[in-house]
């Protein structure tokens, strides 16, 4: 084992051991996503087509949402109180230290899909064409997605009240533009060209067809790659744009 990954486990672990002293903190991010799915859920009772066609695509953008707002106030936090500067003075630098954060809050999206794929489609009833375990991907990657944007946009906020601005911001938009509430075929050209640039519609696409497909087609592939790619991409310009301190 090389230098540069015992750093990035040893902030992994770091993280993670912060995590598990804050109870509230992992209470959001793996109970919120569940409860908004059960408020869903008894929201459309009456209409059980409306919730098989919601439920996954939400499955995806709820863990998404929770996701980048703890993950962009946890990395402001590191800024404001010290630890960041601290941090980097030592061998440790800006990609070690935003991998350790992506494996720790990696390990959390695997524990928060299991329980809100589990709960969707045990407990919840939600009819699913193609494979679970394929559903279940999906939610991790969006979860991902979440996190990466949140550490990207971290490093343009002076404070916490600024990090929680960014998700109407950031996010809002996307969420209009995914096709969750207009067919993005149906929407005006403009607006059509720029969703499809966006990762959240290919998150909202990914979950949307594999509901409704059986197997594994190469079209959700192809949208799991885009946001993969896109959380990859996030976590490298975090990593060119954060700064050891707020101004």
């Amino acid at each position: 084992m090389n230098a540069a990954t015992r750093r990035t486990l040893a902030t992994a672990r770091r993280v993670l051991a912060q995590l598990r002293h804050d109870p509230r903190t992992v209470a959001m991010l793996l109970l919120v996503p569940c409860l908004l799915l059960v408020l869903l859920k008894y929201v459309y009772d009456g209409q059980p087509r409306t919730f098989d066609r919601l439920g996954p695509e939400l499955l995806g953008v709820f863990p998404l949402l929770v996701m980048f707002l703890v993950t962009s106030v946890a990395m402001l936090r590191e800024r404001t109180g010290g630890t960041l500067e601290r941090l980097l003075t030592m061998p440790l630098g800006k990609p070690d230290l935003l991998l350790g954060y992506a494996l720790a809050f990696g390990a959390v999206a695997l524990v928060q899909a299991a329980l809100a794929s589990a709960l969707t489609i045990g407990v919840l009833g939600l009819d699913v064409a193609g494979p679970t375990w394929m559903l279940f991907a999906v939610a991790v990657a969006d979860g991902l997605l979440g996190m990466a944007l949140g550490l990207l946009v971290s490093a343009f906020a002076a404070t916490e009240f600024q990090a929680v601005q960014f998700l109407p911001a950031v996010l809002l938009p996307q969420l209009l533009l995914c096709g969750l509430f207009v067919p993005r075929a149906e929407m005006a050209p403009v607006l059509r060209w720029v969703s499809d640039v966006l990762p959240l519609s290919y998150a909202v696409d990914a979950m949307g067809r594999t509901t409704m497909q059986g197997g594994v087609g190469g079209r959700v592939l192809a949208d799991l790659a885009v946001v993969a790619g896109s959380a990859l991409l996030a976590l490298a310009l975090g990593a060119a744009t954060l700064r050891r301190r707020t101004a």
